[in-house]
């Protein structure tokens, strides 16, 4: 029997993940001076064991001044190593490719957790001990009315963000993850610098489209030199920025080109995100509202591609693989909803007397014997949510 597209595997580089479902990276806003806890490892760990093929641990700041939160992940120390390097070996072993974002906030760096609001910092989160920093940006741009302005990077700081995410990349390697994917999207520091309305730097860093395409693709080429040759760089996008003036889907198609041809092997679709927070989507949403950008990126561009954004069912994950509009589905919030996503799309998409055969063992022992007309969760059993 074939499998299903959804469950065919797929090979990036010298990785073969044993499906074509991925779990974006989430932020969890919940380390400590950039350290992961054991929340981490619960939340990511059940994502591997619910069958997905790629897990990809949330934005990891490359500097301190680079996390969205106080709360952020990071690499940008030796201490931050070990958390994560058990969180990769546990993914690894429990199936699932090991992967990780790395990213800085840029302008939208010294928010809230946004639990407290997702805006700016005030005087209640500096009492609760969320003191705001110093932020950098392309220009000295505040996101929106007040926000923090940040300082203007030099020439002298581009070099040294360079060190740092070629620090961070190195930190991720002896982790042992094994996918790694640059955030040049929702409003952050890569995005700020591609889109014309937060980067209006009159050096070689801003103006036209190559020139603020410049020091993302600088980063794409130190990360790609220092991330081992035999596993993949994905990158993500916001494919359009979705306001008048800013980036449309013909400069991402560009971005996307050269983007290859520094070494990423896929890239990641999504889209808004420059002004307000990484959810305050200015395209019009619906189920799959995205997966247009990935197709037109994935031909015009000539790279494999990654579909994202409110993809909730498996036959509606299964046709967008099927019909060659994207390689991977990344489930997000879905995957909090129902852990075992995957798990749950292969009953779904799949026949055969052995349904939990790929369920982890302690789980899957039990569930085979059960009596035989619950084994499968059939119809309104499913935890898929239906429009």
């Amino acid at each position: 029997m074939s499998l299903p597209p959804l469950f065919r595997p797929i090979t990036l580089r010298g990785i073969t993940a044993k499906n074509r479902i991925l779990i974006s990276p989430m932020c969890q806003y919940s380390a400590v001076d950039g350290v992961a806890s054991d929340w981490h490892l619960v939340h990511l760990g059940k994502f591997a064991q619910g069958g997905a093929g790629i897990v990809m641990v949330e934005a990891t700041a490359v500097t301190a001044n680079g996390r969205i939160t106080h709360g952020d992940l990071g690499l940008w120390n030796d201490d931050q190593i070990r958390p994560l390097e058990r969180i990769a070996a546990f993914l690894r072993d429990n199936g699932a490719v090991p992967a990780i974002q790395l990213a800085h906030a840029g302008r939208k760096a010294s928010m809230q957790r946004p639990w407290y609001g997702n805006a700016a910092l005030t005087a209640e989160d500096a009492a609760r001990g969320d003191q705001p920093w110093d932020i950098v940006a392309p220009s000295a741009i505040p996101m929106d009315d007040g926000w923090l302005t940040p300082q203007e990077l030099t020439d002298r700081d581009l070099d040294h963000l360079l060190d740092a995410w070629r620090s961070a990349t190195l930190r991720a390697v002896e982790a042992g993850f094994e996918m790694l994917e640059v955030h040049c999207a929702h409003g952050y520091l890569l995005h700020s610098f591609l889109s014309p309305l937060s980067n209006q730097r009159t050096d070689a860093y801003g103006g036209d489209r190559a020139g603020r395409m410049r020091f993302p693709l600088e980063v794409l080429g130190t990360v790609r030199a220092a991330w081992p040759d035999t596993l993949p760089l994905a990158v993500r996008v916001s494919s359009v920025d979705g306001v008048e003036g800013g980036i449309e889907l013909q400069d991402s198609v560009v971005f996307a080109r050269e983007a290859k041809a520094r070494g990423a092997d896929i890239i990641d679709c999504s889209s808004g995100g420059l002004l307000g927070s990484a959810t305050a989507n200015r395209i019009p949403r619906g189920y799959g509202f995205q997966v247009p950008f990935a197709e037109t990126i994935r031909t015009e561009a000539e790279i494999p591609t990654i579909a994202v954004g409110l993809i909730v069912h498996p036959d509606q994950a299964e046709n967008i693989v099927e019909q060659g509009q994207a390689d991977l589905i990344a489930i997000g919030r879905e995957a909090l909803f129902d852990p075992n996503w995957a798990l749950h799309a292969q009953l779904e998409l799949t026949e055969g007397d052995e349904a939990f055969a790929d369920w982890p063992k302690q789980y899957g022992w039990w569930l085979e014997r059960r009596e035989p007309g619950l084994r499968r969760l059939d119809g309104p059993k499913l935890p898929f949510r239906r429009s």
